[in-house]
């Protein structure tokens, strides 16, 4: 890879990795900057869509560059309320292609998780 974003204390992967003009965000779930996090799905959720903002802002890319997002739900019946706040950072006519998967947990005792690919026009 041409450029990582170190691991964060204690993890077993970095936060980043770049190869070419493909940035690989590893799986973000919806601590705060502090540790603690949110008690519901959509609390969690926008927090998690903020901590990819910030992980892309490290690279100097804005939302706009993600063209592929990965979601795991600790819940699949709160796929709207997913839904409902993933929608707010994305255009309408700009929605990054999507997979997702319900998952019996999650780490943290996390309700959501997304992991992105951006790419970086050059």
């Amino acid at each position: 890879h041409e450029s990582t974003l170190a691991a964060r204390p204690g993890s077993p992967f970095p936060r980043a990795v770049r190869v070419g003009a493909v940035h690989y965000l590893s799986g973000q779930i919806g601590n705060r900057p502090d540790g603690s996090k949110a008690d519901d799905l959509a609390g969690q959720t926008r927090q998690t869509m903020e901590n990819i903002k910030a992980e892309l802002a490290t690279f100097g890319l804005g939302m706009d560059s993600i063209f592929k997002c990965t979601v795991m739900l600790a819940d699949m019946d709160q796929w709207r309320d997913f839904n409902a706040v993933y929608l707010e950072y994305f255009p309408a006519d700009r929605l990054p292609a999507r997979s997702a998967f319900g998952a019996a947990r999650l780490v943290g005792g996390a309700l959501t998780e997304v992991q992105c690919l951006a790419y970086m026009p050059g």
